[in-house]
């Protein structure tokens, strides 16, 4: 979690007061704890004040305690420990907060953030130039379903396109807001399917009530008419599967269908009877005991039998067992490939603002005459893969572009960087 401070003192108002209602408020969320556990109440309290405000002052924070009865800092822990709580000013009209967890991620909440970036700010927590708009990248909001979504006070707004998230804000900060009905953006209704309903488009079938009336209404119909071959009511689609009755089930002299043998049993026959009804367990056979069945191996074999077996030469080795392989041995420091190094300039660039450079990486390239960026940017592709290998990169210069990076950032700075990327360097 990053660090989260107060805000700048130039910025924060002198005191703070709950207005009427929400003094009220804040009573009735007291009232709700026991006696003496009254500090709890300090969540809500802070919400209803961000509510009021548009974020959490130091002013906020401090009266909230002192109503509390608890110690400042105990209130400065809460407020700076939740993400919930702004601790900066946000927009006047709007703070959106987009949902960049995963489901939104892979239906497009990249692209929202773009949006926000070109019409709010490029950074996040910071306001438009009239300070009537702001956002923040946030984790999951609840609407995975109807991802790609985005969460305004506390409204959502999901399944948008980032043309028409660049619509939501623009009627935002036009002081129309109240005019974006929210939930879904596409025209369905909750999380439904986008076609509509394709399963329960009735209720027929699964209501008790239809059922019983429907049968009563057959029972009235074989009153009425009791010559009359009634025809089986046909189920609804969906309905539970009916089990067949008794009336055609063959009476033989097996075992399974033998009244004699159920317990406790309504047919009461003679001791004799029962026991010629009754089937005698197989005798027990040894070797029969110790085959396999035929049908479920289709072959007739011994289960018994010794134990270790010749293991074939291309048996499965577990992979604990397996020899690790050996690692390949780096590029020869004198090959034609290596990059040509220079001697350390005076000015040397902060290569660690290459995505992928950190710190031991950047001594390593020093090592090797690395300093600059214009030297990252000519890398052929030969240069590159013997990078690669030098430190067991396996590809990931080119996955990660350095390349283009460093053009970025010996053509024109950080600036360039963004310009290029959208993003500030890492």
């Amino acid at each position: 979690m990053s660090v989260r401070r107060l805000a700048e003192a130039s910025v924060q108002p002198a005191s703070f007061a709950f207005n009427r209602a929400n003094a009220a408020a804040a009573k009735q969320w007291i009232k709700k704890y026991p006696r003496g556990r009254e500090q709890s109440a300090i969540i809500p309290l802070l919400m209803i004040a961000q509510e009021q405000e548009g974020w959490v002052t130091k002013a906020a924070i401090e009266t909230i305690s002192d109503m509390l009865g608890m110690p400042r800092i105990r209130g400065l822990e809460v407020a700076t420990f939740y993400t919930q709580y702004q601790l900066n000013p946000v927009g006047t009209r709007a703070h959106i907060q987009v949902c960049g967890t995963t489901p939104c991620m892979l239906r497009g909440s990249e692209a929202l953030m773009d949006v926000c970036r070109s019409k709010i700010h490029h950074d996040q927590f910071h306001t438009n130039d009239k300070g009537t708009l702001s956002w923040e990248e946030v984790e999951c909001l609840g609407a995975c379903v109807n991802a790609p979504m985005v969460m305004i006070f506390k409204d959502t707004f999901e399944d948008l396109t980032p043309e028409r998230l660049a619509e939501i804000i623009d009627l935002y900060g036009a002081g129309k807001g109240a005019s974006v009905a929210p939930g879904p953006q596409n025209g369905r209704t909750g999380s439904e399917p986008a076609s509509g309903l394709t399963t329960l488009k009735s209720e027929k079938a699964i209501l008790k009530s239809t059922r019983e009336r429907e049968a009563r209404e057959a029972a009235k119909a074989a009153r009425a008419a009791p010559d009359a071959i009634i025809a089986a009511p046909v189920p609804a689609p969906g309905a539970a599967p009916v089990a067949p009755s008794n009336t055609s089930k063959p009476k033989t002299d097996a075992p399974e269908t033998s009244p004699a043998l159920k317990t406790p049993s309504k047919t009461k026959v003679a001791p004799a009877v029962e026991k010629a009804a009754s089937v005698a367990a197989p005798l027990h056979s040894a070797a029969n005991a110790n085959k396999a069945d035929s049908k479920v191996e289709q072959v007739s074999k011994q289960r018994n039998g010794p134990i270790t077996k010749a293991e074939p030469a291309s048996a499965f080795k577990a992979p604990e067992v397996k020899v690790p392989a050996a690692k390949p041995a780096k590029p020869s420091l004198e090959d034609k490939n290596r990059p040509a190094g220079i001697d350390k300039p005076v000015q040397v660039d902060d290569l660690k603002l290459i995505s992928g450079v950190g710190p031991k990486i950047e001594g390593i390239l020093h090592t090797l005459g690395i300093f600059t960026f214009a030297q990252v940017a000519s890398w052929k592709k030969a240069e590159r893969e013997w990078v690669d290998g030098y430190l067991s990169f396996q590809g990931r210069i080119d996955r990660d572009d350095w390349v283009k990076q460093a053009k970025a950032l010996a053509k024109g700075g950080v600036a360039e960087y963004i310009r290029v990327f959208g993003k500030k360097p890492v």
